[in-house]
């Protein structure tokens, strides 16, 4: 096994003054050790890992760090900066820069390494020694974890070390034999913890130390189990039975959550758990003095908000802000119904292909059915899709629920969206009817009950109370305006024609191509799918145009890669070839590696093009009845050319818009494969 680092990754005078430029700077470092093959590949994935969260942690220290498949053995370069870089830590620039390279396919021996590094970087001793070494060969021999030559200094602190050991085993041997009182209060906080962070490197393994180090200072008995990239090992349940309280440091989803259901709980993530320990671990002691038990969600965490700390006040939904949260409950309800609409629509669209529009008034297959006849079948894929169709308002309702207060808000979440239907409240109806399932759900799971009725709380009171509740709140109170408001809602989409139709295929195209796959477009797509569950002229223009304008961003990319191959890295002129094909079927996301890699340039272009074809497809009055497809359901399409030219008008100006900002940088790939002395890009002219 080759060594992770040596003394050619070592640059302990790194003139770099941007995180990118120290990126590229310890990166060609690599390269030149052979253990990255593709520079702009890799850089471009560690600009894609940094656009998820911040990689500065307080103490001044960088991670910018990945897995990527440029690179062939794992891999850390260490860069130590005089003047320190802005890697979005809170207590300002970072002077200790380790850029950690994993192979896409890395074992467990590499990341044990990884995640080793990442506990010592907790340890002051350790980034002390870092910051005074040397010699590039003694730091990188300390940063495998070899013991260099003890200085004096460092004879001192190990020796105080050993004397505090002492004095503390001594101290507990004491109280041991002391006995009484001061035996049972010696008995300490149990706390079960889990980290976890989107690569699973080192954030993962530096919280867990971190909260570690944290209870042995408060006296606190922690126990991390860490859901890092080389798997994890679960938790006993004993240690799990026994604990008083669990902290989640987490910015991606916590596995086999009901392990922890019934204790008090801090969720916050995975940056709070390094920066902020004592303060989690203090919230965790007064949430089980006040006897909290927990309700966190199951649905996962959003990755893109900032360093994904919470307050440190208990669970980050519960103590975000309003909008971030309201956006994890809707989010968590489309995620659940999205497989619906698209089987359901689908189906449908299929159905029309074969028999014609007029096929949706056919008797029902299980009366009448000939095997010979195209109708029959026809008719049989319609109301299979239909059936499927008829679940979206109550997956909706119910996962929107779901996602607010766990399980036991599933019963009243699909009771009031089922309820929604009935009273003609739609797809509004099923929106505040999880909202208000969770939000009953939260508020009687407050309400302090005696430890014999805990059991039967989630399976039977809660979802008695919360489903009566509910029912009455949409049968008497509300769900007759909202009716009234989707009503008026399909009235304005039907009369929509000239300017008001252009405009609103502007917003949709402007939402379905700024994050490309995140909280906006879902909500552009979800406004569309809503309307095909009762269709009407206005709601398929609708969905014509937020299909059309999801389909530019990656067909732009495509096209811009093939006409001006040079404004590209290699990496990216293969994800171009890909983009033709995810752009077809409607895959938005094919263009979030070119976003990710130039997002000031790509997210503008793509708009612009987006806000273009949705404005024409309304203009046009194209219709669309299948909610997915791409170009694959284009026979389903009224005005079917116009569309197509909408979708190509759309495109060709995003391409365009690319190509002239990406040119006015005037760089080429092999250009940026060259950086000046403080490791910026050097550019030349086209």
């Amino acid at each position: 096994m080759s060594e992770l680092i040596t003394a050619e990754l070592v640059d302990l005078d790194l003139s770099a003054t941007t995180k990118d430029a120290a990126a590229r700077s310890l990166a060609e470092r690599m390269v030149a050790a052979h253990r990255v093959t593709d520079l702009d590949g890799f850089l471009a994935d560690v600009a894609a890992r940094e656009a998820q969260m911040p990689t500065g942690l307080d103490g001044g220290i960088g991670i910018p760090h990945c897995r990527s498949e440029h690179v062939n053995a794992p891999t850390l370069a260490f860069g130590r900066s005089g003047a320190g870089i802005d890697f979005g830590a809170a207590d300002g620039p970072a002077d200790l820069i380790f850029l950690i390279a994993a192979p896409a396919g890395a074992d467990d021996d590499h990341l044990t390494i990884l995640s080793g590094l990442a506990r010592r970087l907790m340890v002051p001793e350790f980034t002390a020694a870092l910051r005074a070494g040397t010699d590039p060969r003694a730091v990188a021999a300390l940063i495998r974890g070899e013991e260099p030559p003890e200085e004096p200094e460092q004879e001192q602190v190990e020796a105080g070390k050993q004397e505090q050991e002492q004095e503390q085993e001594q101290a507990e041997t004491a109280t041991k034999a002391a006995g009484g009182t001061e035996a049972s209060e010696s008995v300490p906080f149990r706390i079960v913890a889990v980290t976890s962070c989107p690569t699973g490197i080192a954030h993962t393994y530096m919280a867990a130390e971190s909260l570690a180090a944290a209870g042995r200072a408060e006296g606190v008995e922690v126990t991390v189990e860490t859901q890092g990239s080389a798997g994890f090992k679960k938790l006993d349940p004993a240690v799990v039975a026994a604990a008083d309280a669990v902290i989640w440091a987490h910015d991606v989803e916590v596995r086999e959550k009901a392990r922890f259901r019934g204790k008090p709980l801090v969720d916050v993530g995975v940056k709070a758990g390094i920066n902020r320990p004592a303060e989690l671990i203090a919230e965790a002691r007064r949430k089980a003095e006040r006897g909290e038990i927990a309700t966190a969600p199951d649905s996962d965490r959003a990755s893109g908000s900032g360093d994904g700390d919470g307050d440190g006040n208990g669970s980050g939904a519960d103590h975000a802000h309003f909008g971030v949260r309201l956006r994890t409950y809707l989010m968590s309800g489309v995620s659940y119904m999205v497989p619906f609409v698209a089987a359901g629509g689908l189906l449908i669209a299929l159905s029309f292909a074969i028999g014609g529009y007029e096929i949706a008034s056919a008797k029902s297959v299980a009366d009448h059915f000939v095997w010979g006849e195209a109708d029959s079948w026809a008719a049989l894929l319609n109301q299979i899709g239909s059936a499927a169709f008829g679940f979206l308002v109550p997956v909706l309702a119910g996962y929107i629920a779901y996602g607010m207060a766990d399980r036991p808000a599933l019963v009243p979440g699909f009771v009031g969206g089922a309820i929604a239907l009935t009273v003609n409240a739609g797809f509004l109806g099923g929106l505040v009817a999880g909202l208000l399932a969770g939000a009953v759900v939260m508020a009687v799971q407050r309400v302090p009950v005696h430890a014999t009725l805990r059991g039967i709380m989630p399976v039977l009171v809660i979802p008695l109370i919360a489903s009566a509740t509910v029912g009455f709140l949409m049968f008497i109170v509300v769900g007759k305006p909202i009716a009234s408001l989707q009503n008026a809602l399909t009235d304005w989409l039907n009369g929509l024609s000239g300017s008001n139709a252009v405009i609103l295929g502007v917003v949709l195209g402007l939402m379905m191509c700024f994050d490309m796959g995140g909280p906006l477009n879902k909500v552009a797509y979800a406004f569309a799918v809503g309307g095909l569950a009762d269709p009407t002229p206005g709601s398929l223009k609708v969905m014509a145009a937020v299909m059309a304008a999801g389909m530019v961003p990656p067909l732009a990319m495509a096209l811009a890669t093939t006409v001006r191959r040079r404004l590209f890295t290699k990496t990216e002129r293969e994800n171009g070839r890909a983009a033709w094909v995810l752009g077809a079927s409607f895959i938005t996301e094919g263009a979030i590696p070119f976003a990710a890699a130039d997002p000031l340039r790509v997210i503008p272009s793509v708009m612009a093009g987006g806000a273009v074809t949705g404005a024409l497809s309304m203009a046009f009055g194209a219709t669309l009845r299948a909610p997915h497809g791409g170009v694959f359901v284009v026979p389903l399409i009224g005005e079917p050319f116009l569309y197509l030219l909408a979708i190509a008008a759309g495109t060709l100006v995003a391409t365009a818009l690319v190509v002239l900002l990406k040119g006015a940088r005037r760089t080429t790939p092999e250009a940026a494969g060259d950086a000046g002395p403080d490791g910026s890009r050097v550019t030349v002219a086209a």
